[in-house]
């Protein structure tokens, strides 16, 4: 073969090569990028590029929304559905990584010019005080030419010719994809922001568990930050820009200064941090959140820089003034030009609340059956019942139901000075006949976590060599819930089978997925047992709101529990010991909350000493 022909060859092969590459990008199109429906992935290719691929989603979807919320990643905390209630608005969640003001500046260009618009609600954080006009990444940090006025040909070429392994690598998240968010489908393609169902469901309290979970509170690495005026400067005039496009355009804009974890804010001098506060009010009144008590608690953050979505909950509240949820009194403040010298002297006073005054410790006891003779593992005598009971209020203790711990949590009405939790696992009758008297008798009240199936069964397998222990009847049930004494809660309709009685191969002995069960076939399964005991309890007992849960057998993960919140149940205990730390404003402190095992060998004063500690 001749030179001449070899080079042709070679060119023919690299054409042929880099159309293929050209193709497979488009294809499969990993940012989202190309607005076509092949492999399509809005919440993937939001991860990948979140500033593209939402214009792109906007661009067949905006007639959902009527108004957006601009910022970098800490908007995603403040929830969707609040935005909308709070607001009367339909809002979609412009959230961008690292986006500087120039980044919300575009994107707010856009959709005003585009979409109808009632609301933008731009967030600033103490980060576009250091940075402004930055791409940290050409093919994750690029604004659409839509919104840039880049030439279309030059931004589409750098995705078509990219590196083909960036389109390999969604080929193999759609293979390894599953309903619980992971790393390469972080986003909710429907609002906009991130998908928190799994740290939604992760249950928080006590602070030493949570600092090995979070070390980066535990041991705070030393930060020395610096505010630039190029910055500040471009940030203002961003501001400013925005302002007038809203007013020109009847738009409402609200801008908000995002919370900033305490040692965060104290790597910047304190003169700079006060100085670009103080220029934001000469450009904008706006609502101030970025340093307060809540600044302290590292409960209320996933990093330095990201808020949970209960301090988001707290912070809107606030705006609209709602008296019906837990706010810290220092937490957010209007500031306008004439108040901000007052404002910023305030913040610079900002200090952690005592740990009393947010923070409540609380035992639950759990007790399954009473009888004559008792044991060491889950049942006890009445005798020793009564001995426990009045135990407990001799030495001052008020029995609560789950309803009060939501009402501290949620709404930061307080609990008794000695609160104490008393439940009972299963729906035994004994719990009819021996507890419920008792507590009566002492003034105490309960939770009964019943199991669906067997409400009422006196007789069943009662001659075989597995007779069941009779339980009550939803009759009793009934009279019990209309005491006050009671509240009839879920152990599931019927997730907590026991082999001897089962005709199946693989009884559903917990809340944890059967072995070789599909993830959908799961989540349907469970779905459906939460609407049959929430129907079967209100209609059998009248007990109005059933969304609390006790694990059978104590077994539970994380698909169980995001399955659980998704139909409304959102305070569940365990079977793991200790005493519950419940947080205001945290409603992940109302998940899998610790027991203690009460049975015929625990006496009074070992039961006092446990709760105590």
């Amino acid at each position: 073969m001749n030179s001449k022909r070899w080079l042709l060859g070679f060119l023919a092969t690299a054409v042929v090569l880099g159309a293929a590459v050209l193709g497979f990008n488009w294809l499969v199109d990993p940012f989202g990028v190309f607005s076509h429906k092949a492999l399509e992935w809005p919440s993937y290719e939001m991860t990948m590029n979140p500033r593209t691929a939402k214009i792109t989603y906007l661009k067949e979807h905006h007639e959902e929304y009527d108004s957006y919320i601009l910022g970098c990643s800490s908007v995603s905390s403040f929830p969707t559905d609040a935005l909308n209630t709070y607001f009367d608005a339909n809002f979609y969640n412009m959230i961008a990584y690292g986006a500087d003001m120039l980044d919300v500046e575009q994107q707010a260009f856009y959709l005003v010019e585009n979409y109808e618009v009632k609301n933008l609600v731009v967030s600033v954080y103490i980060d576009n005080a250091m940075n402004y006009n930055e791409e940290a990444d050409p093919l994750s940090y690029a604004m659409p030419p839509e919104t840039t006025g880049e030439n279309p040909l030059a931004f589409y070429a750098k995705y078509l010719f990219m590196d083909p392994r960036h389109s390999l690598d969604k080929l193999e998240a759609m293979v390894q994809d599953t309903y619980l968010t992971q790393t390469f489908d972080v986003f909710d393609a429907s609002d906009g922001a991130y998908d928190k169902k799994v740290r939604d469901a992760e249950p928080i309290g006590n602070m030493d568990a949570y600092l090995e979970s979070y070390p980066v509170f535990a041991n705070y690495p030393a930060l020395s930050n610096q505010t630039n005026e190029e910055a500040i400067t471009g940030t203002l005039e961003s501001l400013t820009r925005i302002k007038q496009l809203c007013e020109d355009n009847g738009v409402q804009l609200t801008v908000v200064t995002a919370p900033v974890y305490a040692d965060y804010l104290a790597s910047f001098p304190w003169e700079q941090v006060a100085a670009f506060y103080t220029r934001l009010a000469e450009v904008t009144d706006y609502w101030d959140f970025s340093y307060s008590s809540v600044s302290f608690e590292p409960r209320y953050f996933y990093d330095e820089t990201h808020f949970r979505e209960c301090v988001g909950d707290m912070a809107l509240a606030r705006m609209f003034g709602d008296e019906s949820a837990y706010i810290p009194e220092d937490f957010g403040a209007y500031v306008t030009a004439d108040n901000v010298a007052e404002h910023v002297a305030q913040m610079a006073q900002a200090e952690p609340l005592p740990l009393e005054e947010y923070t409540a410790q609380v035992p639950v006891l759990m007790y399954h059956h009473i009888s004559e003779e008792g044991n060491d593992s889950t049942e006890l005598s009445p005798e020793a019942f009564e001995a426990q009971i009045a135990a407990l209020a001799e030495a001052g203790y008020t029995a609560v139901f789950p309803e009060d711990l939501a009402a501290y949590v949620r709404e930061g009405k307080e609990l008794p000075e000695k609160p104490i939790v008393i439940t009972f696992d299963d729906g035994y009758l004994s719990n009819y006949e021996y507890a419920y008297p008792i507590l009566k008798k002492y003034g105490m009240v309960a939770t009964i976590f019943v199991i669906g199936s067997t409400v009422g069964d006196t007789e069943h397998y009662k001659d075989t060599d597995y007779p069941i222990t009779p339980h009550f009847s939803c009759e009793q049930a009934k009279e019990m819930v209309d005491s006050g004494v009671i509240s009839i809660q879920s152990h599931t309709y019927d997730m907590h089978q026991w082999g001897p009685y089962e005709d199946s191969d693989q009884p559903r002995e917990n809340l944890l997925p059967l072995e070789g069960e599909s993830e959908e076939d799961y989540r349907a399964a469970l779905s459906a047992d939460c609407e049959t005991i929430r129907r079967e309890i209100q209609e059998g007992t009248g007990e109005e709101d059933v969304h609390v849960i006790a694990f059978p057998g104590g077994y539970y993960d994380i698909l169980s529990l995001v399955t659980l919140l998704e139909n409304g149940f959102d305070i569940s205990f365990s079977t793991e010991i200790g005493t519950n730390t419940l947080i205001k404003g945290l409603d992940q402190s109302l998940l899998a909350l610790d027991r203690y095992n009460m049975n015929g060998s625990v006496s009074p004063e070992q039961m006092l000493e446990w709760i105590r500690s």
